[in-house]
């Protein structure tokens, strides 16, 4: 015969029992919701960290060349923005959508060394010659303070908040017009080999702050990534600051 202790024991293995199955299946409920969430957000951090990597090639590609982006507009440039393979954009009638990067100098009057990249969009406008449905590499060289403050601050209209002009190409700029070379941001474009100035007036630019908190794991706003010189440049964003640093180190006035 079964004791009455016997049965209370054993009603209360059963009920432990029971308080486990619960818990395991609470615990795999969890895991299950959870682990995509973790594959999308590391798929995201893996997807943000390529685009970072395919500024600093566009760019070291464009400066490798003999008549690229000349040397002394790039000593000048307080900033500078790469977007790769700014494609058209059917949502938008003549216009266009790229994500990229934008790397200040740091210091007083931008004559400090390069610093970390904060994330930028780069959306409608028209890119005249070169627009289609092929990829194109835009890069932005931001001249002076005010320009690069108001990008890392806010949506910025070229041609309206900041003034832009295509920009010139070769060894040296000085057969440039003073309409030119007074423009806040000038902006280059490198389709199929071929690299000229391209007019970006119209478009849009605008801190990327979601890919921003992706990059750096933490919500940081873009104007404290690029200017306060506190946030370490990622690993993703080496060859970048490193192709910036090797062509120019310093910043002339």
């Amino acid at each position: 015969m079964v004791s009455g202790l016997q049965l209370r024991v054993r009603g209360k293995k059963a009920v432990e029992g029971s308080h486990m199955r619960e818990v395991f299946c609470c615990l795999s409920s969890i895991l299950l919701a959870v682990l995509p969430i973790f594959a999308e957000m590391a798929s995201a951090s893996n997807g943000t960290n390529d685009r970072v990597r395919n500024c600093g090639s566009v760019l070291r590609g464009i400066l490798d060349v003999p008549d690229h982006i000349p040397q002394d507009l790039l000593d000048r440039a307080g900033c500078v923005v790469v977007f790769p393979s700014v494609l058209r954009a059917s949502h938008i009638s003549g216009g266009s959508y790229g994500r990229g990067a934008m790397s200040c100098r740091q210091g007083d009057n931008f004559k400090g060394p390069w610093g970390a990249p904060a994330m930028m969009i780069l959306e409608g406008g028209s890119f005249g010659w070169q627009i289609g449905g092929k990829a194109t590499d835009v890069v932005l060289l931001v001249m002076n303070e005010r320009g690069a403050r108001g990008m890392l601050n806010r949506k910025v209209k070229l041609g309206a908040d900041a003034s832009v002009a295509a920009g010139l190409v070769g060894r040296d700029s000085s057969a440039g017009s003073a309409a030119t070379l007074q423009a806040e941001i000038l902006s280059y474009s490198r389709r199929r080999g071929l690299f000229a100035g391209v007019s970006l007036e119209g478009s849009t630019i605008r801190p990327d702050n979601s890919y921003n908190r992706r990059l750096y794991g933490r919500k940081i706003p873009a104007i404290d990534i690029a200017l306060s010189g506190t946030v370490s440049v990622p690993e993703a964003a080496e060859e970048l600051i490193a192709t910036l640093d090797t062509k120019t180190a310093k910043r002339r006035a």
